[in-house]
């Protein structure tokens, strides 16, 4: 093993013991940004090279409306997503694409700035569990097997949420036997709830907060739990177990801005990022408060898309889906310096895997780059679609799963034999 492979598999493992609590067996993608909610797929080995025509499309299967992405466990693929006025969950043979099974809800979403009324959040897979977390707030269990719901929750007309711009989009996290979800509601105290697995009674409420489209993460920073929230005008940690608030500071405007990407933590530092002049910021992670680190509004400015690690780096696309193109950046998240920057860059999402960046830009394009910190090298890109794919991707077993207005498709990235 090379002294750069050794390095990243170091910072590897103390990422993976701040994260998440969702177990995954190699090569699933259980949830939104992979395994450990960083964009990092571990253990994945893939192409150095994109043809020109594209990379091959193991399968296709027709969806409907939203920008949930997929999620992948013990070979099954689940997508989310409406037609008419149903939404639909369906579990796909992750490999072939066969449908396995399929289960529908009424779909009543019918406001916000979108034209696109689907489901937004990723569907969540936890203990062979898939968790659904609908655009009106409709909270539901299903078997990953069969399809077979467990339990459900109005959580939204429980606890009286507001739509927002675009629907409800806050990704759960599962903690423990707890499923936190930021509901958002006007209700007092129901900004942020949790849910016990197995039958989705509340566990107790917290906060305030109104929501946000950024999905929370779990982390461990001296022997401390963290469940980081960022809403829409705040970043908050609260004890998984008693929904106690731990620290709390401001992040976020009011008025038209939205807080989406993920909030990452490296070496015990919390990173967000946001576009609409909020900017970036790395803040210290305490027991009972944080330290800002540095704040700027040139390093990393997002507006969806989370900013992934990759060998004690971490890289991003600067800028908006509104206003494009963007810029691809690779900084240092505990100083804020910029490596390198590629200018003129499509707005996407992005995924680490095998030392390379995996970029699935929203106007339907795949990029292949080296993961370096030393200059952009990119190694190939080719039309995925013609259509917007603003649903972010998953990666399992070499397999790219992509999502556009109308199809999600299997694509292979594995090295040829």
């Amino acid at each position: 093993m090379n002294w750069h492979l050794r390095l990243w598999n170091i910072a590897w493992g103390a990422l993976t013991l701040l994260g998440s609590t969702v177990v995954a067996q190699g090569g699933d993608w259980p949830q939104i940004l992979g395994p450990q909610r960083t964009g990092v797929a571990v253990g994945e080995k893939l192409t150095d090279s994109i043809p020109a025509q594209g990379p091959t499309v193991v399968w296709e299967h027709k969806v409907g409306e939203g920008f949930a992405g997929v999620a992948v466990a013990d070979d099954i693929a689940v997508v989310f997503h409406r037609r008419g006025d149903e939404d639909l969950a369906e579990g796909l043979d992750a490999r072939t694409g066969k449908p396995l099974w399929s289960k529908s809800f009424p779909a009543t979403y019918a406001g916000g700035y979108s034209n696109d009324h689907g489901p937004r959040c990723v569907p969540l897979i936890h203990d062979h569990v898939v968790y659904l977390f609908g655009a009106t707030g409709d909270l539901r269990a299903l078997d990953l097997k069969t399809g077979n719901v467990r339990w459900s929750r109005t959580a939204g007309r429980d606890y009286d949420a507001p739509d927002g711009f675009f629907g409800v989009g806050s990704t759960p996290i599962v903690e423990g036997n707890k499923l936190l979800v930021n509901v958002g509601g006007k209700k007092k105290g129901t900004g942020i709830v949790a849910f016990h697995l197995a039958d989705g009674k509340t566990a107790w409420t917290a906060t305030d907060e109104q929501a946000s489209y950024s999905a929370p993460q779990a982390v461990t920073v001296d022997g401390v739990r963290h469940v980081i929230f960022v809403t829409r005008l705040a970043a908050v940690s609260v004890d998984p177990e008693q929904g106690t608030v731990r620290w709390r500071f401001r992040y976020g405007d009011a008025g038209p801005t939205v807080n989406a990407a993920t909030p990452q933590v490296f070496n015990g530092h919390l990173f967000l990022s946001a576009s609409y002049g909020i900017g970036a910021v790395c803040r210290k992670i305490g027991k009972t408060s944080t330290e800002e680190v540095w704040a700027n509004n040139d390093t990393m400015s997002s507006q969806y898309s989370t900013a992934v690690p990759a060998d004690g780096h971490f890289f991003g696309i600067d800028g908006r889906q509104d206003r494009p193109p963007g810029r691809l950046r690779c900084f240092d998240v505990l100083t804020g310096k910029i490596h390198w920057t590629a200018a003129d860059y499509p707005i996407g999402n992005l995924i680490v895997a095998d030392g390379k960046l995996v970029v699935v830009t929203d106007d339907g394009e795949l990029i292949l780059a080296r993961a370096s910190a030393d200059s952009y090298r990119e190694l190939g890109r080719a039309p995925l679609s013609r259509n917007t794919t603003r649903a972010l991707p998953a990666l399992a077993n070499g397999l790219l799963y992509v999502r556009d207005t109308t199809r999600l498709k299997c694509v292979d990235l594995r090295p040829a034999k």
